[in-house]
């Protein structure tokens, strides 16, 4: 079993004795916090096993069918989660809301400060471990499911303060008041892994600083007069590069492949875990004029200019 997929497994684990005592717990004591809590742990089981079948799925290699392979499965994994949080969020806030108009006092405060404790810690233990094997593998849901799990870790902290509160205080308000808070919070985060899918999933360029990282391995040959036409994208662990390198004409292609071959082991070295696949093209002039008619800026400056006469 890999990282991830062990990664998947323990936080499901961590999520379903989460979601038994917290439900137990929020129902006998009446806390909408502690409900609020337990029902997104149990939104938490549901994606973490969705994510098992994520990693899979993206870890299997290129076919007939899948030519580029399957590693887009984690940015749709990444959107449905952030669908559900959204929902999840949106629920909660109704919740706490409902609090707020009809308060009711919470019984039971000891076993309600003691489940948070439990789920703080636990909740803590494994967003440590999801950092740790997103760290190493670089792997886009486990990276949502540890940024899931923070903000989680954060609501707890939130929902015990809360119950603090009232345990002292008596100020029952502060139960919904939070509870509303928490809910806004979820939402901002899971508008965050949507975007963050949606973006992989439009093909959407490397981040820059990668970028230049492989401008300065293409310019650290100095055999390569030129480059053009650079286009980058990531799909899950894949990294995808195309890019024209520009020759001495005289150059044999011997030469000018034996070059190309140095620049993408280079571009390969910016990230050593990653998959890489880098399609190079070999120039034996500058031709970025006519590809640059062909790209769509060209084409949508051209209609520009008509529409303007």
């Amino acid at each position: 079993m890999t990282m991830q997929k062990r990664a998947t497994v323990v936080s499901s684990t961590v999520a379903t004795t989460l979601v038994i005592v917290k439900l137990i717990v929020g129902i006998v004591s009446g806390s909408v916090s502690v409900l609020a809590s337990a029902i997104d742990s149990g939104l938490d089981l549901a994606v973490s096993l969705f994510n098992y079948f994520a990693v899979s799925n993206a870890e299997k290699p290129a076919n007939e069918k899948f030519n580029y392979g399957l590693g887009k499965v984690e940015a749709i994994a990444a959107v449905i989660e952030g669908v559900v949080i959204t929902m999840s969020g949106l629920f909660i806030g109704y919740e706490a809301i409902k609090k707020i108009l009809h308060p009711q006092p919470i019984e039971y405060m000891g076993a309600s400060l003691g489940v948070m404790f439990l789920s703080i810690a636990l909740t803590g233990a494994l967003v440590a471990y999801l950092n740790r094997v997103a760290k190493a593998t670089d792997n886009m849901v486990i990276k949502s499911d540890a940024l899931h799990y923070k903000t989680d870790l954060f609501s707890n902290g939130a929902i015990l303060v809360a119950l603090a509160v009232i345990h002292f205080t008596g100020f029952y308000l502060i139960d919904g008041l939070l509870g509303v808070a928490i809910a806004v919070y979820i939402i901002y985060s899971a508008y965050e892994l949507i975007e963050e899918g949606v973006l992989m999933l439009l093909d959407v360029a490397m981040d820059e600083e990668i970028v230049q990282k492989i401008v300065q391995a293409i310019q650290s040959e100095p055999k390569v007069t030129d480059y053009h036409w650079l286009k980058t994208r990531q799909a899950g662990n894949d990294r995808f590069v195309d890019v024209h390198l520009v020759f001495n004409p005289e150059m044999s292609l011997l030469e000018a492949h034996r070059i190309a071959d140095a620049v993408e082991e280079k571009i390969k070295a910016i990230d050593p875990n990653a998959d890489w696949l880098i399609n190079i093209h070999l120039d034996p002039y500058d031709d970025s004029d006519v590809n640059d008619e062909e790209s769509p800026e060209f084409a949508d400056n051209k209609e520009s200019d008509h529409s303007s006469q």
